[in-house]
């Protein structure tokens, strides 16, 4: 009975100590032509930054240990010439399901009122036109939100979902999307869109998904549009239990408001941004 008790308190602790990490900043980079930066997207080898220029804008570059360099591919988030994503907030890209663009919107100084609009695109044909002309499919109301949307895609229980959080500091959500509904659906309140929800911490940004570790990372500001926060999640113990089952909270001694982070590849190296002016784009160390 001894020796039992002793394997399983071994168990226990490997258990644990496989899910000690740590998460640091290496470098940090100015990257222009993107406004306040709003966000990362890592796909295929390629790093996806996205801002709030005079319009909104994505621009593609490539990375080498610490560094940035610009393609040349800019896309501008509009149609005919006219501003339509103009404040990006969330690129949900996984290669075989519909590719979502998340937009918000504040409507007053005080920002207690939100627009939050979800934008289905033809992302390949974004790439290759640099406009949503003909690239707009479809546009979606996020109004089962609470502050903003932020898409990300997660998988659960071997399914594909669109997640968004909220921003502020009340009532704040994960919610999961079914991306097939989603992209035909007027508003996120329609029957069967909205899959599964629990409750989060506040000052949301931005998501990302671990999917070897099964970890959804809340990009998070300590307070509302300062410091940095990552907060990493069991995003299958959050869903079953309706709250929000945190692994692990790291802050890091930055004042400025973080935005985004996306891993590079690999889990050893990820890529944080913020609304900066200067040393905007940061490379992240992570140790597991």
């Amino acid at each position: 009975m001894k020796l039992l008790f002793t394997v399983v308190c071994l168990i226990g602790l490997s258990s644990f100590l496989g899910r000690d990490f740590d998460l640091s900043l290496t470098s940090s980079i100015t990257v222009d032509s993107l406004g306040a930066c709003q966000g990362v997207s890592y796909q295929q080898g390629k790093v996806y930054l996205y801002g709030d220029r005079e319009v909104g804008v994505i621009r593609t570059y490539t990375h080498t240990n610490d560094a940035l360099s610009y393609t040349g591919q800019q896309v501008k988030l509009t149609v005919d010439g006219q501003d339509v994503i103009n404040h990006p907030t969330g690129i949900a890209y996984n290669k075989t399901g519909p590719t979502f663009i998340g937009n918000s919107i504040r409507l007053n100084p005080e920002g207690t009122k939100w627009r939050a609009v979800i934008y289905l695109v033809n992302w390949a044909g974004l790439l290759r036109t640099g406009t949503l002309d003909n690239n707009l499919l479809h546009t979606i109301d996020d109004d089962a939100c609470i502050q903003g949307t932020r898409p990300e895609y997660v998988q659960y229980q071997n399914k594909w979902y669109v997640a968004t959080a909220d921003y502020g500091d009340k009532a704040n959500e994960v919610r999961l999307y079914d991306p097939l509904l989603l992209a035909k659906a007027k508003k996120t309140s329609e029957p069967g869109v909205v899959v599964k929800k629990f409750t989060c911490s506040p000052w949301v940004q931005n998501l990302h998904w671990i999917p070897s570790k099964g970890m959804l990372v809340l990009i998070q500001n300590q307070i509302e549009g300062r410091k940095w926060r990552f907060t990493f999640l069991d995003l299958k113990k959050s869903i079953e239990s309706g709250r929000e089952t945190v692994i692990k909270t790291i802050d890091i001694d930055k004042a400025d408001e973080l935005e985004g982070f996306a891993l590079l590849g690999d889990l050893k190296m990820g890529l944080a941004v913020t609304s900066s002016r200067t040393n905007n784009a940061n490379f992240m160390s992570l140790s597991w």
